[in-house]
């Protein structure tokens, strides 16, 4: 089973780029970020056109995660996060696709750091991290996936000394990734590829896809029934080059289910 995670930054205005992704890799399991529409607006047609059923928690102009499946049936678990009843944002979603609980995510960016945007970025974390401590005692695989918006170590970053004061790698960001870990969740790619330099995400700016001026922020997480079943995972780097892409490349996992 191949699940992967791909933050779309705007899922009609790039949605050729998705299309053409999913028919050249065609993931079993396809979780979307900031689709940056409200829920009327997602492209449900064109979607199954592709082949895939889909569930979105759209939000206009904005954030918005969606997941998409192939072959399975998609059972909705839960719309939102558990925590706050006033959160307005769409950034989780989680469903049942064969016999995997796999929870979507995009988590707050925080910039400007220090500031209100940064203290909402580490009550979403903490709330987040709440939810996982129940999630990682469930008797069937789960996986956490999504842009994390997280540089957990300097191995994740271009030239690190550059984003120490960003919200991205402040020691508040990479405490609060560190704690959801030590629950018992497995970082897929640094299970199989410990010390590679492995980029999830280049910015538009100062040519930094042609130089891999990167950075590591799209995350899966295995639960302990998920992670004996990893067989391998790697980034789709060169959907990164096409035309008017999104400045992440989709991750993706291979699990033995």
């Amino acid at each position: 089973m191949k699940i992967a995670t791909y933050n779309v930054n705007g899922i009609n205005g790039r949605l050729p780029v998705l299309l053409r992704w999913l028919d050249e890799t065609k993931p079993d399991v396809a979780c979307l970020q900031e689709l940056k529409a409200p829920d009327e607006k997602f492209p449900e047609q064109a979607i199954l056109d592709a082949g895939y059923h889909a569930i979105w928690h759209g939000q206009k102009s904005w954030n918005g995660v969606a997941i998409l499946s192939r072959n399975s049936e998609i059972k909705e678990l839960r719309r939102g996060l558990p925590g706050d009843p006033d959160d307005s944002h769409s950034r989780y979603i989680e469903a049942l696709v064969n016999g995997v609980v796999i929870g979507c995510l995009y988590l707050p960016n925080g910039n400007p750091a220090p500031g209100p945007k940064f203290d909402y970025k580490l009550k979403w974390f903490e709330r987040f991290t709440t939810h996982a401590a129940g999630l990682i005692q469930n008797d069937l695989p789960v996986v956490l996936c999504g842009d994390y918006n997280v540089i957990p170590t300097e191995l994740d970053a271009y030239k690190p000394e550059r984003w120490v004061e960003d919200a991205l790698f402040r020691p508040e960001t990479r405490s609060a990734f560190k704690n959801l870990i030590d629950q018992g969740w497995t970082d897929a790619i640094r299970k199989l590829y410990p010390t590679e330099i492995i980029y999830t995400f280049w910015d538009y700016f100062r040519k930094a896809y042609d130089r891999n001026a990167g950075l590591r922020i799209d995350h899966f997480l295995l639960n302990p029934k998920l992670e004996p079943l990893l067989i391998s995972a790697g980034v789709d780097r060169h959907v990164r080059g096409w035309e008017k892409s999104s400045d992440h490349g989709p991750v993706w996992i291979n699990v033995q289910i």
